[in-house]
């Protein structure tokens, strides 16, 4: 066990979610031949930066998780991992999947089926689902994550339909955090936390915890 492992949780897991984990590597590699999945020079040390750099999310998740969003979700990143690693913390949570690419909505499909994860992908883009929100995900999430899909304004802007005050939002960032964060503090009203992460030396876990459009102020 890596101390990467070890930080990131995944050292600490039980031998039916390292399997279901393992199942999904495997995947990975015999999918990335035909569909860039991921970015061909991680896919050697896929365990650290895609599943590892995932996992570490859950320690900053609340600890009552019903439903799991995780928008432009790619490959599974951060949401398919959560979505196993969920099985065995938080039973009976879900986890939905925004992603409008067919084909690696095809990819997330094949690794649902078979590790049996409580996982649903819609196979269209965030705004779309944003049109019906209970209808298509369910009902408010209680965390909604995102790595690499967008600078913060425009994430905010994808994300606010899915909102409620008893969200949380945990988003992969890099150095930018800062410029991003004031950028968007323009348009909103944001209470947010950083945290290192632990695989990419200058990745940041951004951690939402109020969200409100800013309201424009009216000439007197």
């Amino acid at each position: 066990m890596t101390d990467v492992e070890s930080l990131s949780g995944l050292g600490a897991v039980s031998r039916e979610t390292r399997a279901r984990l393992e199942t999904y590597q495997a995947l990975l590699v015999k999918w990335q031949k035909s569909i860039n999945l991921v970015a061909p020079s991680t896919l050697e040390d896929a365990w650290e930066r895609h599943f590892a750099d995932s996992a570490q999310l859950l320690v900053h998740a609340p600890a009552k998780i019903k439903l799991w969003l995780d928008v432009g979700s790619g490959a599974g990143f951060p949401g398919l991992v959560m979505g196993i690693l969920l099985m065995e913390t938080h039973p009976g949570s879900e986890v939905v999947l925004i992603e409008s690419d067919t084909r690696k909505c095809a990819f997330l499909q094949t690794v649902i089926a078979q590790t049996k994860a409580p996982v649903r992908v819609l196979p269209m883009r965030v705004e779309k689902a944003a049109e019906d929100v209970v209808g298509k995900v369910g009902s408010t999430p209680d965390v909604i994550s995102a790595r690499a899909v967008a600078p913060l304004s425009k994430l905010l802007e994808m994300i606010a339909p899915f909102w409620s005050q008893d969200c949380v939002g945990l988003f992969m960032k890099g150095r930018d955090v800062v410029f991003e964060l004031t950028e968007a503090s323009k348009c909103w009203t944001i209470k947010a936390s950083q945290a290192p992460s632990i695989t990419a030396g200058d990745g940041v876990i951004l951690k939402l915890e109020e969200l409100a459009r800013v309201r424009a102020q009216t000439a007197r």
